[in-house]
């Protein structure tokens, strides 16, 4: 995970992709970006640095150096403003160094580990779990008249907005954690001592969706096993970056101490496609609450309806074909079809959707199975539940 230096990692990220544009990439703030300049230039400038709330609280899914629970890292949010200046200050262009710019951050919203290893020395944040994302964040007009006026004699410079998140910066505080008990009996204080190697806490030790499926859909009930799993209350909590809040779902009727499972509702429009964490809270009257470890699991996009429907004609060797599926695609999430072998990116889909139209250029002839991807996770094309497996006939199309 991470350490201090993250943010500064990010910082120094964004300007180096920004140098494809320019290679004059500053990062100062806009009051003195200018000083001394006259020809093309990009500022990119940290103005607000926030808590994610989805993450504020939650301590990442692996142990320690020490094999002890670590406390929750610091998540943050990163806030930039990036500025365009045309030579001698010139409007248009500026606009075109501006346009160039969003082009390069709309196709990288990204941040891979080959992008951020060795920008800053040791900051490891190209080692973290999540990925770091770059996404578009509009302010209205008075929001950025307002942040521009907090710079005090700066000259207003056309300017947009990105958010940069999530920055996990692992904490320092050391963690504690009993020794395992060899005999029963009581502890120094007189407290009820349990025995046996398996610690005494709510643990979640493997996510098996059904019929062996590398990914769960929705609808799919998943079946979490561990060990001290029975409470009077069981939750299971899941947890996406993209979530505003996490899904907290009961536990279906029927648990044991070693497994729980749980069904997840066919809401399209609540969840979000890709890899979620989760984790699961034992209630006992008369105690307090115990959450287990977090661990991860895919939510799959199901692909509901194919058009137009199989054969599809091809015009001038090239044709389209729409996906309707679920759960729904959030803005900031990567999209392709896989028509074969084939990869074919999404269009830009600014709001959520359900529906995403493909155009497949030099189509190949003939049938080809098709899935879907979002952030890595595929539509399920295996049909796993029958021996051998076999392929999804309904994701399948013929082209002509």
């Amino acid at each position: 995970m991470s350490n201090p230096s993250a943010i500064a990692t990010v910082t120094a990220t964004l300007q180096n992709l920004l140098t494809a544009v320019t290679t004059n990439v500053t990062t100062k703030p806009p009051a003195s970006a200018r000083e001394g300049g006259t020809g093309d230039q990009l500022n990119v400038f940290l103005y607000s640095v926030q808590h994610s709330p989805a993450f504020r609280n939650a301590p990442m899914p692996h142990q320690s150096r020490d094999g002890e629970r670590p406390h929750p890292p610091l998540a943050l949010v990163l806030k930039y403003m990036v500025t365009a200046y045309g030579q001698n200050d010139d409007d248009v262009s500026g606009q075109g160094l501006m346009g160039e710019a969003m082009s390069l951050l709309h196709d990288h919203p990204l941040l891979g580990p080959s992008d951020i290893e060795g920008i800053t020395p040791d900051s490891k944040l190209q080692n973290q779990v999540e990925r770091v994302r770059i996404t578009p964040d509009t302010l209205s007009l008075d929001d950025m008249s307002k942040l521009w006026s907090s710079f005090q004699s700066a000259e207003y410079h056309l300017s947009v907005t990105y958010e940069v998140s999530v920055v996990l910066i692992e904490s320092d505080r050391p963690a504690k954690t009993p020794l395992p008990v060899l005999k029963r009996g009581e502890d120094d204080r007189g407290a009820y001592v349990q025995t046996g190697l398996v610690p005494p806490f709510p643990t979640i030790t493997g996510v098996e969706p059904p019929n062996q499926q590398p990914a769960a859909m929705l609808g799919d009930t998943l079946v979490l096993g561990g060990h001290h799993l029975v409470g009077d209350t069981v939750t299971v909590r899941f947890r996406h970056p993209l979530l505003a809040a996490p899904i907290e779902l009961p536990a279906l009727a029927g648990g044991k101490d070693s497994q729980v499972s749980v069904q997840i509702p066919d809401d399209p429009t609540a969840w979000v496609p890709g890899l979620h964490s989760v984790e699961v809270i034992v209630a006992t009257a008369g105690e307090q609450d115990r959450t287990t470890n977090a661990l991860s699991v895919s939510i799959a996009p199901r692909i509901l309806t194919i058009a137009p429907p199989s054969p599809i004609a091809t015009v001038d060797g090239d044709a389209t074909i729409t996906l309707t599926f679920s759960p729904e695609v959030r803005p900031a999430q990567h999209a392709a079809l896989l028509l074969g072998d084939r990869e074919v990116l999404a269009p830009d889909h600014p709001a959520q959707t359900d529906t995403l139209a493909f155009l497949v250029t030099d189509a190949p002839l003939g049938d080809r199975h098709i899935r879907l991807r979002i952030d890595g996770v595929d539509s399920l094309l295996v049909n796993r539940s029958v021996t051998p497996p076999a392929y999804d006939s309904a994701a399948q199309v013929t082209i002509t």
